[in-house]
């Protein structure tokens, strides 16, 4: 058996990077475009046996070379991701896997929260992360209720947003789908990789809808999924992977739905972004499974234009910032106007993706 050292991977190394993508590639694996730190593990001739990477909070893109298995490598892989992330004060930490795999990180200390059509299993370091989340999403609901005037005999709604940034045609959504429910439970994911941050989606969203009465505001965290943190490295069609995510997705909904009386989840419809489009389709025909119904709400428009904030973000990128009145509440235009802005501006102006698909 070889000695094996362990070693970082930098992505501007090209010679490393090479044999990384050797190594994924061999074991059925494209590189995730979404990575911040990959070790990996030599042997004495300085081949790459096995390698794992972190981003956020989450371990991805882990594989051993098929001519080194059954050698523990994998186990030390995971096991120095966990102490990097640990050392970088992240202690909830994330995974996805093949269903095959799922014992193995069970056995490393991983619990499952959901799985999806016999290929995905999601799982995280925490055997109560998940209940606690749920349980937390009740308290925050009884504190919030206290300044609330629910709205008559009608069902309890919810809607998820990532609102980069609010729009009008959000506030539409949020409208609608307050005025048919007793009580509305907006969903803001929380997982930062927009362009605009997230502590100000979440301001601009209460801001924007404070006349509604009947809304209780809620973090996703990391259980309500975003495709930075859902890694298609080991999904390799492109329509799998938005139905797989989709999937994992609808069935943590269901639970979260459960444990607040939701039964009825509010989307918009979309004409143009096939990721939306699948999961809306997805949603609908998954959701009654959980005693929840879907409601596909017609999108907003602005003339001949419908309002998204794909919209928004390239006026903003073009450099015409003044020209999203008429596309956003008064509150976010004035947040974009201010100086508080300039830095998440630039940001948008720099971008070469604006535009969401």
């Amino acid at each position: 058996m070889s000695e094996y050292h362990l070693s970082r991977i930098f992505y501007n190394d090209r010679r490393e990077m090479k044999k990384l993508d050797a190594l994924l590639a061999q074991e059925g694996i494209e590189r995730d475009a979404n990575l911040h730190y990959t070790i990996g593990l030599y042997d004495d001739d300085y081949h790459l046996a096995a390698t794992g990477s972190c981003f956020a909070n989450t371990l991805r893109c882990m594989a051993v070379d098929s001519s080194h298995q059954g050698e523990g490598l994998l186990n030390q892989i995971v096991s120095h991701l966990i102490q990097y992330e640990f050392e970088q004060n992240i202690t909830s930490l994330f995974l996805y896997t093949k269903y095959d795999k799922a014992l193995f990180f069970r056995d490393l200390g991983f619990y499952e929260i959901a799985r999806a059509d016999g290929k995905v299993v999601f799982m995280e370091n925490r055997r109560n992360g998940f209940s606690s989340y749920l349980e937390n999403l009740k308290k925050e609901t009884a504190v919030q209720l206290e300044a609330l005037s629910p709205a008559g005999n009608l069902p309890v709604g919810a809607v998820v947003m990532n609102a980069n940034p609010f729009t009008l045609g959000h506030l539409h959504l949020l409208a609608t789908a307050a005025a048919a429910c007793s009580l509305l439970h907006v969903f803001v994911v929380s997982e930062d990789a927009s362009l605009v941050p997230f502590d100000v989606r979440f301001r601009l969203v209460k801001e924007g809808s404070s006349h509604l009465k009947n809304l209780v505001f809620h973090q996703t965290g990391s259980y309500l999924i975003s495709n930075a943190t859902f890694p298609s490295y080991f999904l390799k069609e492109k329509d799998v992977v938005i139905r797989t995510h989709a999937k994992l997705d609808t069935a943590i909904f269901g639970r979260i739905s459960q444990t607040l009386g939701i039964t009825v989840r509010y989307v918009g419809e979309e004409p143009s972004s096939q990721v939306t489009g699948i999961y809306n389709e997805i949603m609908e025909a998954d959701l009654p499974a959980s005693g929840v119904a879907c409601r596909i709400i017609p999108r907003k428009t602005a003339g001949p234009e419908i309002i998204s904030a794909s919209t928004v973000r390239e006026r903003i990128h073009s450099g015409d910032t003044e020209s999203i009145r008429g596309l956003v509440p008064e509150t976010t235009l004035n947040y974009f106007l201010s100086d508080e802005a300039a830095d998440v501006v630039e940001k948008i102006r720099q971008s070469d993706e604006v535009r969401h698909y």
